[in-house]
């Protein structure tokens, strides 16, 4: 009977042993199923972290470029067209004495600088100045 026993224990230990090769063989074959997945993943996450970059630039860019030709649409609308009602009083006026500078820059300081450049050539050219 003991040599029954033993058998059937020898024989359970090369069940167990071979399992246990059959587990490892097991568990290579999905250590590098695994690290194939982990290599397809990187690649995947790679290519969309450089696409995601360049696609969102784009988009700025374009909404950079919509904002900017609403903004020179706006400022073409905002333009100053004619003179100031001051500056149309300054001009209309009969000044027998030339007027000073600094009460003339006053008078003008409401004014861009393109507009009082304007102003001033236009005095001049009256000979108010």
């Amino acid at each position: 009977m003991e040599q029954e026993m033993m058998q059937q224990l020898a024989a359970s230990a090369e069940k167990l042993a071979s399992a246990a090769e059959a587990l490892d063989r097991a568990l290579a074959r999905l250590d590098e199923q695994h690290a194939a997945l982990n290599a397809k993943v990187e690649r995947i996450v790679a290519a969309v972290e450089e696409k995601a970059p360049e696609e969102g630039i784009k988009e700025r860019l374009a909404e950079l470029a919509r904002d900017n030709a609403e903004l020179k649409a706006q400022a073409a609308r905002l333009a100053r067209k004619t003179l100031s009602p001051l500056v149309t009083t300054l001009l209309g006026k009969d000044y027998s004495e030339e007027v000073e500078a600094g009460k003339l820059d006053k008078a003008l300081s409401s004014l861009s600088v393109e507009q009082r450049i304007a102003v001033k050539a236009e005095m001049a050219r009256a000979g108010i100045i």
